[in-house]
């Protein structure tokens, strides 16, 4: 079906002056600026509008938001917008591009299209029953932390979700999957000597090289099962490597931090076992050999995947338009798909024919594509809460 934008009269805001003062913003160390923003626009439409502990914005709407007694109906079909406020370093201001066709800046794709057409949708919606949540995230260029605290809330707004529909840039494709992403450190510890006499010791850095031969070789064990149907095969990556104090010592530890990109059912807990193990059959008996995930205050992303024939994903790849395909990227969408169906949409790419654009200085989003998604996510739901009668 074609990329349709939506009617004038659907919406009392226009998405694109929106996000042009959006991109304005600084966003990369603070959000409450860009979170007023919204929460001014919502209020001044009688939107009732909460921010928790952790920084997030949620609004809810529908004649099913809130029962007489004040607790929301939970039995009533419900779906969550979820994207992210802030962007990475450094700010880069907005400017129109050569045919005004595509406004650039930072966050102008990553996420700030998809903010504005999420934020258009949510008010130009009006659900003849169930409830239509806004749910607005900081942290998740660092740690996530607010996407964590809303699932882990109580009455968290995932707890009783039908579809999470997740902000990013997807080229209004519809993204039922993505990889997920590990940090940590494997350890190699030996036993110092004189470089003069290396074999008086136990040359942890020398050990490396077993270490990166079990690297490259991890994936191919024989227990390991074939690729995800959606999101093909893991990848496990050495990153950054660290060993030995001295010159003339033989250095008696060595560090090796690796990148991990699951895919399911892989869990932290069972790459970290599997890993070890087959360190343990590569490196030599006398190093010893450990392995630390990268301490943070969040959990790592998990790989997700929801069924590519779940209602959502075909009411949303039918009002945009859009295939339906893996993402590129980790996101907050791990810590939504566990609790309901999950998929992310949005204008813009991560890359283009030319090179990068979310993240890059040349960062932008097509004014078309934000209009559509506004119209799509507005059919989706409207088709979703219908056929839910």
């Amino acid at each position: 079906m074609s990329r349709e934008s939506p009617r004038a009269d659907r919406t009392d805001v226009d998405p694109i002056e929106f996000l042009e003062r959006a991109v304005r913003i600084e966003t990369d160390e603070r959000v409450d600026e860009l979170r007023d923003l919204v929460r001014t626009t919502l209020d001044a439409r009688g939107v009732d509008v909460r921010t928790d502990a952790a920084g997030n914005l949620v609004a809810t709407r529908g004649p099913d938001a809130e029962s007489t007694a004040g607790q929301t109906d939970r039995d009533a079909p419900h779906v969550v917008f979820n994207t992210h406020v802030d962007t990475v370093s450094p700010h880069v201001p907005p400017e129109w591009g050569p045919d005004g066709d595509r406004l650039c800046g930072r966050g102008a794709c990553d996420a700030g299209g998809s903010l504005a057409a999420m934020l258009a949708a949510f008010l130009a919606t009006e659900p003849a029953t169930g409830r239509l949540t806004l749910a607005l995230t900081p942290d998740e260029e660092v740690y996530s932390t607010g996407a964590h605290a809303l699932v882990e809330r109580s009455e968290s707004p995932l707890d009783d979700a039908d579809a999470v529909i997740v902000g990013e840039p997807t080229g209004l494709d519809v993204c039922t999957a993505a990889p997920g992403r590990f940090e940590g450190t494997i350890e190699l510890a030996g036993e110092h000597a004189h470089a003069a006499q290396p074999d008086a010791g136990c040359n942890a850095v020398d050990a490396l090289a077993e270490a990166l031969v079990a690297i490259r070789s991890f994936d191919d064990r024989d227990d390991v099962p074939g690729g995800h149907p959606q999101l093909g095969d893991p990848t496990l990556t050495p990153t950054v490597v660290r060993g030995g104090e001295t010159t003339n010592q033989v250095p008696a530890d060595a560090r090796l931090t690796v990148d991990r990109r699951p895919v399911p059912p892989e869990s932290l807990d069972s790459f970290e076992a599997a890993l070890l193990d087959h360190l343990d059959a590569t490196v030599p008996p006398s190093v010893e050999v450990s392995f630390s995930p990268t301490d943070r205050p969040t959990p790592f992303f998990e790989s997700w995947a929801t069924d590519p024939s779940d209602p959502i994903v075909e009411s949303l790849a039918d009002a945009s338009g859009g295939d339906v395909r893996p993402f590129g990227a980790a996101t907050e969408a791990s810590y939504f798909a566990p609790h309901a169906p999950t998929v992310v949409f949005g204008p813009g790419s991560l890359a283009d024919d030319e090179g990068p654009v979310a993240h890059a200085d040349r960062e932008y989003v097509p004014v078309q594509e934000v209009r559509s998604a506004v119209s799509a996510l507005s059919r989706t739901v409207e088709a979703f809460f219908r056929d839910r009668q």
